[in-house]
């Protein structure tokens, strides 16, 4: 993966380079997925943290639950039916003890698509190179371009500068 980058002491000097990029991202054939933060810590209340926020987890989560409790009622209905065991005249399949069941499932249902939604979200496990310089641990943000076109190179670079970077640096 090939990269250009800054880094900056402050969350404005790289709100300002995130924004100076995003702006000059059409013209410089750089599309706006390319443009990558790196930070050792959350920033609220910048564009570059907030960016990403929106989830629909509760959504898939609720789905997830539904789902489970579906396939708890058909288990335990299934099983019931299955093996039809004199219970004295009362009914086979009863609401009150399948709902322990039922409860369960939809605990589990709601857990796995919670998790499930977690790695997609978070594009785990990732194999490919990272973007990532030491300095991030020590308080800088990292502001850059990921595969940005040959030619566009100068003009990124100037524009990393203009926001307040000292050093911009590259990968290959």
């Amino acid at each position: 993966m090939k990269a250009i980058y800054a880094l900056y002491s402050d969350p404005d000097a790289a709100q300002r380079a995130v924004n100076a990029l995003k702006t000059a991202a059409g013209s410089l054939g750089v599309g706006e997925r390319q443009v990558v933060v790196v930070t050792g810590e959350p920033f609220d209340g910048y564009d570059f943290s907030d960016e990403h926020s929106q989830t629909h987890i509760f959504l898939l989560a609720s789905i997830g639950g539904i789902v489970g409790a579906i396939l708890g009622y058909w288990l335990t209905r299934f099983t019931q039916l299955s093996y039809p065991l004199n219970t004295g005249g009362m009914p086979i399949v009863t609401s009150w003890t399948n709902g322990i069941i039922i409860y369960e499932m939809t605990m589990l249902g709601a857990i796995l698509w919670t998790l499930i939604t977690l790695l997609f979200t978070a594009r785990l496990p990732h194999f490919g190179k990272s973007l990532s310089d030491p300095a991030i641990w020590h308080g800088k943000i990292l502001v850059g371009v990921t595969d940005p076109p040959d030619p566009a190179r100068p003009e990124l670079e100037k524009q990393l500068r203009h926001a307040g970077a000292s050093e911009v640096k590259s990968t290959s």
